[in-house]
């Protein structure tokens, strides 16, 4: 009987049955809260998707977190979190499993987000955020101070009450929401946009940023905890202080702060001094420099006094001087006269002498002659030079055509004893006696040897007009 009652079951297609699983899961299970650890998260998909699991001891749930969701969350999925996730539990057919599509995230206790602050904490120091050398100093007394806080709150009214009492300023309110999804990426933005505006625009910039909101839970401050936040903090080229929770509230931007007040009302005292205590002391100050410059100027006084006691009288230093001057005063008039007189005897002794025609007749004179001797002279040295010059060129021809040089070109020699005496006869020459011989391109040295003979110089023949010697060299002053 069972087995035709098996036959008349309806069959499915396994669309159909996927469909219908889909159908019932999400109609028992529309929106659910499920609380694991998060396990194989590796981080947004190319598409921006997130896929992992969520886990106990003893079971394993599919998640994904959509790309507009994951963006708008205020805490973000990390490995081994554990959390409370909230959203629609369905299937996906493609694989015939069942999965949780997750709308929030928020971690599973205090003790969860204490560790998620911490290990975060850690992230960003070792980036070097938190380094108080990268902190700026205060301004002593900044001129405009922007305020990042809710417009609607009690801290505003504290920071301007504060400012009120101690010395007012100009204020500036970027109003943000300072808890919610969207309360980080609005301070991010406020402190971003303080450090924007131009010097000297139509919006002042701000010379000091105070973050403040009043205080709360972990939870309520977790926007102050945020990476976004925390970066701009560090960034901010403007002096910023935190001032966020009460004094016992502690979260991440307190570290990347310039400044962490304790409290909103601690943050306008740090920002200003108090303007009655800053006259009081600039009186004090002005009493105490009119006093030392009295003092001073007593003591110099003093000094004073005691160095002219010790200057001799005016009086005795001026006796002689005025006794000189006495003297030189009686006999400078008599001197003038008599300078005069001297004077004027030698002007009239000059005028005597000379007369303004006369003077100048001689000197017209004077310049003919002079005009005439100069004309005179400049010819008679020309016709000098010239007489000069040719003297000196006859004089160079006629040693030209005496030089003995001339002769030995023409196949001369010139002999000479060892103390270079030229030599014109044979006898006066003894065997072994040294000698110099010279001739057109050079000198050699040479010995006598044997004895001078004698030997009839014949005498050359007269040259026949229009011919040349036969015989013999010819005469040695020939041609």
């Amino acid at each position: 009987m069972a087995e035709p009652a098996l036959n008349n079951a309806v069959e499915w297609t396994v669309s159909e049955l996927s469909a219908a699983l889909k159908r019932t899961v999400e109609d028992a299970y529309g929106y659910v809260r499920v609380r694991g650890e998060i396990s194989g998260f590796k981080g947004a998909s190319p598409s921006g998707h997130c896929y992992f699991r969520l886990k106990d001891d003893k079971a394993v749930l599919e998640a994904v977190i959509w790309k507009a969701t994951h963006l708008r969350m205020r805490v973000k999925p990390e490995e081994g979190l554990d959390v409370i996730a909230s959203g629609r539990l369905t299937t996906f057919p493609g694989s015939s499993k069942y999965q949780i599509v997750i709308d929030t995230i928020e971690p599973a206790g205090i003790g969860a987000l204490m560790k998620l602050l911490e290990e975060r904490k850690k992230k960003l120091a070792a980036e070097g955020l938190f380094d108080e050398a990268r902190k700026q100093l205060l301004p002593f007394l900044p001129d405009v101070i922007g305020v990042v806080t809710s417009p609607t709150g009690a801290v505003i009214r504290d920071i301007l009450h504060r400012l009120e009492d101690r010395f007012p300023r100009r204020v500036l309110v970027w109003p943000v929401r300072v808890q919610g999804e969207t309360s980080a990426a609005e301070v991010a933005r406020a402190i971003e946009g303080f450090n924007a505006l131009p010097e000297g625009g139509a919006m002042p910039r701000p010379d000091l940023i105070i973050v403040a909101r009043g205080g709360g839970s972990l939870e309520d401050l977790w926007s102050f905890n945020e990476e976004i936040v925390v970066r701009a903090a560090a960034a901010s080229m403007i002096p910023l202080i935190s001032a966020v929770g009460h004094e016992t509230d502690f979260t991440l931007i307190d570290f990347a702060a310039d400044y962490r007040a304790p409290t909103p009302t601690a943050a306008a005292e740090k920002a200003v001094p108090v303007r009655a205590d800053l006259i009081t002391e600039l009186l004090s100050k002005a009493r105490r420099a009119l006093s030392c410059w009295r003092r001073n100027i007593e003591r110099s006084r003093k000094e004073l006094s005691l160095l002219s006691r010790a200057l001799p009288a005016i009086n005795e230093l001026l006796s002689v001087p005025r006794q000189r001057l006495d003297a030189c005063a009686d006999r400078l008039p008599r001197a003038l006269i008599a300078n005069a007189q001297i004077h004027h005897r030698q002007l009239d002794r000059a005028a005597s002498r000379l007369s303004k025609r006369l003077l100048s007749q001689r000197i017209d004179r004077g310049k003919e002659q002079t005009s005439a001797f100069g004309a005179r002279a400049s010819r008679a040295m020309l016709t000098l030079l010239d007489q000069r010059g040719a003297r000196l060129e006859r004089a160079e021809r006629l040693l030209e055509a005496f030089s003995y040089r001339n002769v030995l070109e023409r196949g001369f020699a010139l002999v000479r004893d060892g103390e270079g005496r030229p030599l014109r006869r044979a006898a006066d020459l003894s065997s072994g006696a040294p000698l110099d011989i010279e001739f057109a391109d050079g000198r050699i040295g040479a010995v006598a040897a044997g004895e001078a003979k004698m030997r009839p110089v014949m005498k050359p023949r007269p040259r026949r007009r229009g011919g040349s010697d036969i015989e013999g060299q010819g005469n040695l002053f020939g041609s």
